[in-house]
């Protein structure tokens, strides 16, 4: 497919993970893709890596400047950084909680600002924040992660809603849980990895966890121009957690 040829992408944490999926899938369909990133060493050679931190609103300004200066533009953002947290509110101190918040919203808030002038010269611009089922759904020991993703649904509802008259559209992507290195890190942490991964994977009605490549489809199809009616939307991509109640066999 070519729906992106010409336009220019940023991906936040593009480095891995869902993020470094959507770069590529993004490439693949024919755009230009910059990858933010608190270390972009040894990025595929289709991707151009710039280093910032998220929460450094100095360095995102920076970093975001100089992609859409050597890429020539910017018409797709894609905030993707984040990280998790596993525990109930006992379980997580204030750091925790600050550090949480000030990457998955406030980071998410820091790079759109830095994003919004070019995005304004942009006649196909979109913005992508990655959100979760966790904002919709009680899942156990998730109450910090949870509430950030709360955070970045209402954010996308309300970022929508203020740049929609200037042709900019805003959406979210809402997976289950996904199975990364990040999801690979948190089950050795368990007493018995092996369980806690099954339990992962039965937790979706399909039986396994979601793929990166299947959240940077839904990400590529938000992207794309031809769903310019599409805005103030998430899309959910969780193997049926959300709305399945299948019985167990």
């Amino acid at each position: 497919m070519s729906d992106l040829d010409g336009l220019v992408a940023l991906v936040t944490g593009g480095a891995s993970g869902i993020g470094l999926a959507a770069a590529l899938a993004l490439t693949d369909r024919g755009a230009r893709v910059a990858v933010l990133d608190v270390v972009v060493d040894g990025l595929p050679d289709t991707l151009v890596g710039f280093r910032a931190d998220v929460t450094d609103r100095a360095s995102v300004v920076a970093a975001v400047d100089a992609a859409a200066d050597r890429l020539g533009g910017l018409d797709i953002l894609v905030n993707n950084a984040g990280i998790g947290a596993v525990g109930t509110v006992e379980e997580n101190d204030d750091e925790q909680w600050a550090r949480v918040l000030d990457v998955n919203v406030v980071g998410m808030a820091r790079v759109t600002a830095a994003a919004l002038p070019h995005l304004r010269r942009s006649s196909a611009a979109s913005v992508i924040n990655l959100c979760s089922v966790a904002a919709l759904n009680g899942l156990p020991q998730r109450a910090l992660y949870a509430s950030s993703k709360g955070a970045v649904l209402s954010l996308t509802y309300a970022m929508a809603t203020d740049h929609v008259r200037e042709g900019i559209r805003v959406n979210a992507v809402s997976p289950g849980t996904v199975s990364t290195q990040w999801v690979d890190r948190m089950v050795a942490n368990f007493p018995d990895p092996v369980a806690e991964r099954a339990a992962l994977d039965a937790r979706q009605a399909t039986g396994r966890m979601v793929t990166p490549e299947e959240v940077a489809g839904a990400i590529c199809y938000l992207a794309s121009p031809t769903s310019g009616s599409t805005t103030g939307t998430a899309l959910v991509v969780d193997g049926g957690i959300t709305h399945l109640r299948v019985r167990p066999l």
